[in-house]
């Protein structure tokens, strides 16, 4: 039998290549917070935008340009920007709930602090299923979610609209990351198929 992934759901995996320098990590974990479901938030939704992130905003950027270009294939009339992007702190006990992000195209994970043997990413299948079977094992194509290990250092690129969670922690040790949010702008769509957008 040929098995082929139709349409598959991109998810996009990247290592930084160098610690984060002492100002970068003072800057992202000695963020002022406000509760979120499960754990807290930094209040400040735009950090990326500080010129202490310079170096790490320049990595992440060109990660997502090749996330795009490779995944998506825009016309040169469209290119990308980042929108928000906060700290999301989870101590033990805490969690990470379900959620999708709205007014985004592409999400992005940048961990901080995660341990790989302990951290993971859970991102879930949302499709309507009209029959449901009985796996006796699970794979990419019969599976309602599927987690990922996460570390220091990991950038995870991946559709806005797609569900994804983190469990609760169950060592004693800090889980800190970095999420942000895109947007397109240009020309979207095309004006003889009247889908054109431009923005």
């Amino acid at each position: 039998m040929q098995l082929i992934n139709l349409f598959p759901i991109p998810l996009g995996f990247f290592s930084l290549d160098r610690e984060l320098s002492s100002s970068e990590l003072e800057f992202l974990l000695n963020q002022e917070t406000r509760k979120n479901v499960g754990n807290v938030s930094s209040i400040n939704s735009y950090l990326l935008e500080d010129k202490s992130l310079q170096d790490l905003r320049g990595f992440i950027d060109l990660c997502l340009n090749r996330f795009i270009q490779d995944v998506y294939k825009p016309s040169a009339n469209t290119s990308f920007r980042i929108t928000q992007s906060w700290t999301n702190y989870t101590k033990q006990a805490q969690f990470h709930h379900q959620h999708t992000h709205p007014n985004s195209f592409v999400s992005g994970v940048f961990y901080i602090k995660a341990k790989e043997d302990n951290d993971r990413i859970y991102f879930f299948n949302q499709k309507h299923d009209q029959i449901r079977l009985m796996s006796t094992d699970y794979n990419m194509f019969n599976s309602r979610s599927w987690w990922f290990p996460v570390k220091t250092g990991q950038l995870v690129l991946f559709p806005s609209s797609l569900s994804h969670m983190v469990e609760t922690k169950g060592d004693d040790e800090l889980r800190a990351s970095l999420a942000f949010n895109t947007f397109p702008s240009g020309v979207l769509g095309d004006r003889t198929e009247l889908t054109e957008l431009m923005l």
